[in-house]
C-alpha cells in the first residue's frame, strides 16, 4: 500500500508551492494532475512556473508536465496510464509520491481509476449528436440508465455528448477493465476565501497578460492552428480570439477574468462534490505561511 498525499485548491490558492515544500520536506516526488501542463511550451497560460519547484535551492522532482507536444489531443485515459506509471518510478526510487493538482476530473480519476475513460471515440455519432442543441442533449441524457448517469458528466455540450457516446458503446459492449492501484490517499485541500482567490486571479492574470502570454500564444501558432490552440480553452482560446481581432485588449482581460472565475468556482465545486460523495478532505488555510501550511501536513500524515 502506497501512502499518497494529494494537495488539491482551486487555481491561486498556492496548492503547488505547499506540494513542493512537503516534498522536500518528506523526500517526496510530484505527479502534475494538471489537464493543460502536460503540453511543452504552453508555460504562461498554464500557470505552468517550473521555478516553483524548488524549495529552500533544492529542486524537487515532478511527473507529468511536459510530456506532450502542443497540438497533442492528451486525454483522461492516457493520464491515468501515466499516472501508475509515474508511482511505480517514484516508488522504485525511494521517494514518497505526491499527487498535486486543481482538475478535480484528474484528481480522483488517480485516486479511483475511470474505466469510462477508455471508451473509444465513436467519430460518426459525434458528427450525429453535433447537430442537437444543448437542450436535446439533455433529454438524451437524462434517459441513460441513472446507475451509469451517476459516473457521467453533462457540464457541458462536449461532455454531454461524451456521455451519450459512453451511453452508447456500453449497449453493445463489456464494461471496461483497468488496473487499479494500491494508494492510500490522504487528501489536503488549502482553502482560500472567494474574496481573497478572486483578487490573486485577476492580479496574476494582469501580469501574465503583460509578460508574455500573448506572445506565447503567437509563438504556439506558428506551429498549431488556431482551432486546435482553441482547444485548450481559457487563455489559449480567448488570446487566439484576441489576436484574430474578435475583441481589443480590455475586452481580452475582462472576458478572461470572469472565464477564469468561473473556472475556480467549477474546481471548487469538485471538490465539495468529492465531500458529499465519501472523500475526507483536510482543508488548511490558504493565509497561512508556507512553513505553517508545511507542518500541519506532516501533522495530518
Amino acid at each position: 500500500m502506497i501512502k499518497l498525499p494529494v494537495i488539491i485548491g482551486p487555481t491561486a490558492s498556492g496548492k503547488t508551492k505547499c506540494a513542493v515544500h512537503l516534498a522536500k520536506e518528506i523526500n517526496g516526488a510530484i505527479i502534475s494532475a494538471d489537464s493543460r501542463q502536460v503540453y511543452k511550451k504552453m508555460d504562461i497560460g498554464t500557470g505552468k512556473d517550473i521555478s516553483e519547484y524548488t524549495a529552500h535551492g533544492i529542486k524537487v522532482p515532478y511527473h507529468l508536465i511536459d510530456i506532450c507536444e502542443p497540438g497533442e489531443k492528451y486525454n483522461i485515459n492516457l493520464f491515468y496510464h501515466d499516472f501508475v506509471k509515474s508511482l511505480s518510478v517514484i516508488k522504485s526510487q525511494g521517494q514518497l509520491p505526491i499527487l498535486c493538482g486543481g482538475s478535480g476530473l484528474y484528481v480522483q480519476t488517480a485516486l479511483e481509476g475511470n474505466e469510462l475513460s477508455s471508451i473509444p471515440t465513436n467519430h460518426t455519432l459525434r458528427e450525429h449528436l453535433k447537430k442537437s442543441d444543448r437542450s436535446e442533449l439533455k433529454k438524451q441524457f437524462n434517459a441513460i440508465n441513472p446507475k451509469l448517469k451517476k459516473k457521467l458528466d453533462s457540464s457541458s455540450v462536449k461532455r454531454l455528448i461524451r456521455a451519450l457516446e459512453i451511453d452508447d458503446y456500453l449497449k453493445s459492449n463489456p464494461y471496461p477493465k483497468l488496473p487499479k492501484t494500491d494508494i492510500a490517499p490522504i487528501i489536503i485541500g488549502i482553502d482560500i476565501s472567494r474574496e481573497e482567490r478572486r483578487r490573486k486571479i485577476s492580479i496574476r492574470l494582469k501580469d501574465r497578460l503583460e509578460n508574455g502570454m500573448i506572445e506565447e500564444v503567437q509563438e504556439l501558432l506558428k506551429s498549431v492552428s488556431n482551432e486546435d490552440l482553441k482547444y485548450y480553452g481559457l487563455e489559449y482560446l480567448f488570446v487566439t480570439e484576441y489576436l484574430e481581432g474578435q475583441y481589443d485588449f480590455n475586452e481580452l482581460f475582462r472576458k478572461l477574468e470572469i472565464a477564469i472565475h468561473q473556472f475556480s468556482k467549477r474546481q471548487m465545486t469538485w471538490f465539495r462534490k468529492m465531500e458529499k460523495d465519501g472523500y475526507r478532505i483536510h482543508w488548511i488555510e490558504a493565509h497561512l505561511t508556507t512553513e505553517e501550511k508545511t507542518q500541519r501536513i506532516v501533522s495530518v500524515l
